[in-house]
């Protein structure tokens, strides 16, 4: 029987709109070797790797009448060409013209009717250096899941490993009648389903209960949050269909450093100055700063556990970052405060519950729900900051090494920017996401984080 969408990776394809698209990306910088890189290297590297990523040829098939929730099925027609493309940068082949092609490409959203994901090598950049883009809808990963499934065309040496023959075949998509049959099979496995659908979405109050019991204080917690509203910020506009893109680079010794002389965690650190960085961007920009102003950040965790092969369990965090505080060693103490308190008062779970809202609803109504939930988003929070660990030794595509991996985090609605970050060698590297019309001074928040950085280890 086809894999059945859960209901929260469900409702990323729900809360897609053109101003919002659903995936999550990458740039990844490579240094070519000797004996060069090319599309057919790349081509011929992703058909040997895919059958780890079996998902990567299947697509989403919709049951009629959207009675349950769709299904992975097989793309028979496959066209591995179609999702590996290639672009070249014209001389001298900068990082700044690299951003504008990752802007442009990511403001796209994904076809559908294929399997959601596309791969494009850039040739061209200086010092014969390459890179390659990556888009994967958010309902195929969440945040762990995406770097392990970058990982599929690296390896930990220049010499690529032996993989098996792939000897895939794809399974016949389902009938009409076949999608219909197994809606009705699987919502006699969870009647509580039955009773949403059939009600049209009045909840078993039963199974909801046990279901958010455990987490009751949590949701409370979250929902004092809530209750007030994040503060006004240029960082909430509306939002258009473009996109622009920036990077900062540092090293993860520093952040280590810190933590070490100051207490806190190395999440707690890169908190702090990201707060720094907002702080000197709005005072770039005329804002008023006040010793009391703060950025509303969602930060979200991924809590699947080792045993779980799919789906979203996405934990996250809302905290107050502290941007009126002017020295930057009080601005750590406050964000390792604050975070300590989410943690023992349980409100991670209370804020997956909200912002996840839209996985309660019955599959007819996931609309309705998940936009409501992107609306509510400029309410909750100014912007989303994911943090996502990366391997600490070099990687390599075909003998060429990675040399950098920048994530690219989607926008909810009223979001003009997005920050994620991923650790890799020894590096601390930010991708920022950023609506054209909003932020076309990305790359002075790009230089801030550099800068709230250097300050806090002038105190080291």
């Amino acid at each position: 029987m086809a894999d059945r969408l859960s209901p929260l990776d469900v409702s990323f394809l729900y809360m897609e709109e053109p101003t919002t698209p659903m995936h999550v990306g990458g740039v990844e910088i490579f240094q070519a070797p000797v004996g060069g890189f090319d599309y057919d290297r790349l081509v011929e590297l992703i058909s040997d790797r895919i059958a780890f990523v079996p998902r990567y040829r299947q697509r989403v098939r919709w049951v009629p009448g959207h009675i349950a929730n769709p299904v992975w099925v097989d793309a028979e027609e496959f066209d591995i060409g179609y999702h590996v493309r290639r672009s070249a940068l014209p001389r001298p082949g900068t990082n700044a013209q690299l951003y504008e092609l990752v802007a442009r490409v990511q403001g796209r959203q994904l076809d559908r009717s294929h399997p959601l994901w596309e791969m494009y090598l850039v040739e061209g950049l200086s010092d014969r250096r390459f890179a390659i883009i990556t888009k994967t809808h958010h309902a195929m990963v969440d945040g762990i899941a995406a770097v392990d499934i970058g990982q599929v065309i690296l390896d930990p040496t220049p010499e690529a490993r032996d993989t098996p023959r792939d000897t895939w075949t794809p399974v016949p998509e389902p009938s009409w009648a076949e999608l219909v049959a197994g809606a009705v099979a699987d919502t006699v496995k969870r009647p509580s389903d039955a009773w949403d659908t059939v009600r049209t979405g009045l909840a078993d109050l039963r199974s909801t209960a046990e279901r958010l019991g455990d987490a009751a204080v949590g949701v409370l917690a979250a929902v004092r949050t809530a209750a007030r509203a994040a503060p006004e910020s240029p960082l909430n506009v509306e939002i258009t269909e473009h996109r622009r893109y920036a990077t900062a680079t540092s090293a993860l010794d520093d952040y280590r450093r810190i933590r070490k002389a100051h207490g806190g965690t190395v999440n707690d650190v890169v908190l702090a100055v990201v707060a720094g960085a907002l702080r000197s961007w709005l005072l770039t920009r005329g804002e008023s700063v006040s010793s009391v102003t703060t950025v509303r950040a969602l930060v979200p965790v991924s809590v699947r556990s080792g045993s779980e092969t799919g789906g979203n369990r996405v934990a996250s965090y809302v905290v107050d970052l502290p941007v009126g505080e002017p020295n930057p060693v009080m601005r750590l103490a406050q964000v390792s405060y604050r975070m300590r308190g989410h943690k023992d008062t349980g409100q991670a779970v209370g804020a997956e519950a909200l912002v996840g809202l839209a996985g309660f609803a019955p599959p007819t109504l996931h609309g309705m729900g998940a936009r409501l939930a992107s609306s509510l988003s400029r309410r909750l929070f100014n912007v989303v900051v994911t943090n996502v660990p990366g391997p600490q030794q070099p990687l390599y595509a075909q003998g060429a090494q990675m040399l950098a991996a920048y994530p690219v985090v989607p926008l909810a609605k009223g979001q003009a920017v997005s920050i994620g970050l991923t650790s890799y060698n020894g590096l601390v590297c930010y991708g920022l996401n950023a609506d054209r019309a909003a932020m076309r001074d990305v790359g002075v928040l790009a230089q801030c984080l550099e800068d709230s950085l250097a300050e806090l280890m002038d105190t080291v």
